[in-house]
């Protein structure tokens, strides 16, 4: 599979996440919530790597992989702390529209960081998303 088919794969399932976690949310605190589905997702990674590589593995990562690996865990906790917070607080389809302004944010991150080339259609993308998240958040 390529990463188009990966990528669908990712939204289909980051759609499912939303929904299941606006029910599981509902009458418990926010933070347990998260706490409770990061358990999960922290045995579902260990048990997939250590399915794919040897333990040994871990021994090649270098500190600059690693210091990344924990920045980019720490901004994903941070970002799960504030969504569970949002589905909380908000329906599942107006908290979702908002989140993916990830999307304009990683575009502009890529470009500012990584050097990632911005395009008329990348803008012209981007735009519509910006456009986009408000409307439906506010319907």
């Amino acid at each position: 599979m390529n990463w188009i088919v990966w990528s669908l794969l990712s939204a289909l399932f980051a759609a499912a996440t939303a929904i299941l976690a606006k029910l599981g949310v509902a009458g418990v605190n926010s933070n347990l919530a998260m706490a409770v589905r990061t358990s999960v997702v922290f045995v579902l990674a260990w048990g997939i790597a250590f399915a794919d590589l040897p333990v040994s593995a871990l021994t090649g990562l270098g500190r600059r992989t690693l210091g990344f690996l924990v920045a980019s865990g720490l901004a994903t906790g941070l970002s799960w702390l504030c969504y569970f917070r949002a589905l909380q607080l908000g329906e599942a389809s107006r908290v979702a529209p908002v989140d993916k302004l990830s999307v304009v944010f990683v575009l502009v991150f890529a470009a500012a960081f990584l050097g990632e080339r911005i395009t008329a259609a990348t803008l012209a993308g981007a735009g519509l998303i910006a456009a986009g998240a408000p409307i439906l958040a506010l319907k």
